[in-house]
């Protein structure tokens, strides 16, 4: 076990000045490592079983956590690959922990033993997201790229279930599995979720290569429609990521049922706002460039040569996605923009400009 430094004032959150416009920090998703056991079609980081050169090390990891509580207190998502694969995992979330910091984990829950699942309790992770992108094995297999995921997934959720530890399920929509949302909704339900999250493909690493796979914009709009349809039906906590437009749909099937929508604006399964990237939320590379999300690959600054929290305030990059006035398009002039905007990454990857219109969105403004 590796012991973190001792730094008594590393932590205080008053050291770090802020500036006029620069919004709470509310997630970081770090991908600890770009090794992984499984090779999914849609994945981000194109992830193998590696090895990758330039991992930060274990006390390179500590001082990251110490930057981002100078920051704040927010969610971190101990992510991959698969985090699971990193021997120093345990030291890592314990750390994070003693911090204040929200620990949590996205395994894929094939590595999940009733030790590690005790262990993961120990060390403070206050919930684990396993996805499940199909509601059988077949389906789920197809997916993951390995045969036994989905088993291995549901011996996981198990595990996690006897150690006392949260579990959400996460699934992303493509065209293969749009039609088992449902049968996945009512597994989440069925095996003791907390949450079920659903997000919408964006086509970045292997993703690429499954473009065709990526709904349209009507099935977009139904799928959130229905996503909405289910909020008074489950007892689950339901959240659509990389799915601004739901942001939009709240709001305007709320005002067309009479009714007003509350928001849970803290925690694990806060709704805020649409595109988060470079506003509430950023992503940290297994080598320690910052993004605004995962999803967009754009190189915002570098833990390992200046300290997160001068990233995460001064990066001209996320000073441009914080302000709305510089969205392009129909995204530019629509009354939803500032709980929307657009998701920035398939905006990117559609025209190379991340402030440029969402392409997958039917909704036309009507404000000016």
């Amino acid at each position: 076990m590796q012991h973190p430094p001792h730094h008594p004032h590393a932590v205080r959150a008053d050291h770090m000045k802020t500036e006029p416009g620069v919004p709470p920090l509310r997630l970081v998703a770090w991908e600890t490592t770009r090794n992984c056991n499984l090779s999914c079609i849609h994945c981000r980081a194109s992830a193998t079983c590696g090895p990758y050169s330039g991992e930060l090390d274990t006390q390179a990891s500590f001082r990251l956590l110490e930057q981002i509580a100078e920051v704040a207190k927010p969610i971190v998502i101990l992510t991959g690959g698969e985090p699971l694969l990193r021997e120093d995992i345990f030291d890592i979330a314990k750390y994070g922990d003693t911090l204040g910091l929200k620990m949590v984990m996205a395994p894929n829950g094939t590595l999940l033993t009733a030790d590690i699942a005790g262990r993961l309790a120990e060390s403070g992770i206050q919930r684990i997201s396993i996805s499940l992108d199909g509601a059988d094995a077949e389906s789920h297999d197809r997916f993951r790229g390995v045969q036994g995921a989905f088993e291995g997934a549901l011996r996981g959720i198990a595990h996690a279930k006897s150690a006392g530890i949260q579990f959400q399920i996460n699934t992303t929509v493509t065209k293969t599995n749009l039609d088992q949302i449902p049968l996945i909704l009512k597994l989440a339900e069925q095996l003791g979720a907390v949450a079920h999250h659903i997000f919408l493909l964006v086509p970045t690493g292997r993703g690429k290569y499954i473009v065709d796979q990526e709904i349209d914009a009507r099935e977009y709009e139904e799928t959130l429609n229905w996503f909405y349809d289910q909020r008074d039906k489950t007892q689950l906590q339901l959240k659509a990521t990389c799915a601004p437009h739901y942001h939009r749909i709240l709001r305007q099937r709320a005002k067309a049922d009479g009714q007003t929508v509350t928001f849970e604006t803290h925690g694990l399964d806060a709704v805020t706002r649409g595109c988060l990237a470079g506003t509430g939320f950023c992503f940290i590379s297994h080598r320690g460039i910052v993004q605004p999300c995962g999803f967009l690959d754009l190189k915002c600054g570098d833990v390992t040569k200046e300290p997160f929290g001068h990233i995460w305030i001064h990066s001209p990059q996320f000073k441009q996605l914080r302000d709305v006035d510089q969205l392009q398009g129909k995204c530019g002039i629509c009354e939803y923009r500032r709980v929307c905007g657009g998701c920035r990454a398939r905006a990117y990857e559609a025209t190379g400009d991340f402030m440029a219109q969402e392409p997958l969105c039917l909704y036309q403004p009507t404000d000016r």
